[in-house]
């Protein structure tokens, strides 16, 4: 079993910054990809950013040139650093892993999310 553990949500001003962080921990044999996804109030929960285990980066088009995923997907480990914030970028963010181990395969994993609020 994987837990995975996103923090760093919060209400900012549009034009602010936040950084979500999310590891995830457990019986993890080789992490294939993690991601972010967020869902709006009342909308389905899309794809923001996603990263996976040979460096493949893709981004929703609408926070391109905003947000940036990083980190060390080795180690399990996650950011999302989400820049010029704007107001229709609230929601709630979830983290998304992808990991194998012997007992299990590749199983997907999500976080509880963090709630993100941008203020106009």
């Amino acid at each position: 079993q994987v837990q995975v553990e996103e923090s760093g949500g919060g209400l900012v001003q549009a034009g602010g910054s936040l950084r979500l962080s999310c590891t995830a921990l457990g019986r993890i044999f080789k992490m294939n990809l993690m991601a972010w996804y967020r869902q709006a109030p009342g909308k389905q929960r899309d794809m923001v950013a996603r990263i996976t285990s040979s460096g493949n980066i893709n981004y929703e088009d609408s926070v391109k040139g905003r947000f940036t995923i990083s980190g060390d997907i080795a180690k399990n480990t996650v950011y999302l650093q989400m820049d010029n914030l704007k107001p229709e970028d609230t929601g709630v963010y979830f983290c998304q892993v992808n990991s194998y181990d012997f007992s299990t395969g590749s199983v997907y994993y999500w976080g509880q999310g963090t709630q993100v609020t941008v203020s106009s």
